[in-house]
């Protein structure tokens, strides 16, 4: 399996309950090493860049508007298949529909506060990861 890097965000809701650390330890757990971290609180603006491929799609506002309503934990994760593992960990975006022990089923409480986001593919994780970390020689 190729090692790739990925990028999450333990979203407001999860932070403001308490989970960055028991995702944490799913994470480590399941094998990602944290590349580089960052405590951020978005501003609407950037909640709308890092979000700017919804742009014009009807969750496009509220999502912005939740993202940016408190701090987040943004990191980037590196391991074998990334992104497809991740992905799988994190569960269904609406987490009733998400798999026993994934982190939306034990976390989440709706489709829009799903606790936690996931690059989706190579070409997004390049794209999130340096709208986080622009510059920055990670390791």
């Amino acid at each position: 399996m190729p090692i790739e890097r990925t990028l999450t965000i333990i979203k407001p809701d999860a932070v403001a309950a308490g989970h960055i650390g028991d995702i944490i330890k799913i994470l480590e757990s399941n094998r990602f090493n944290i590349v580089a971290a960052r405590r951020v609180a978005l501003s609407k603006r950037q909640a709308e860049g890092f979000y700017a491929v919804h742009r014009g799609k009807p969750f496009f506002e509220s999502l912005t508007n939740f993202m940016s309503s408190g701090p987040v934990l943004v990191m980037v994760l590196e391991g074998d298949n990334a992104i497809a593992r991740l992905r799988e960990i994190m569960g269904a975006t609406n987490p009733a529909n998400a798999a026993a022990g994934t982190i939306r089923k034990l976390y989440a409480t709706s489709i829009e506060r799903n606790a936690i986001h996931g690059s989706d593919a190579p070409e997004s994780a390049a794209f999130e990861i340096s709208y986080f970390f622009p510059g920055l020689d990670l390791l």
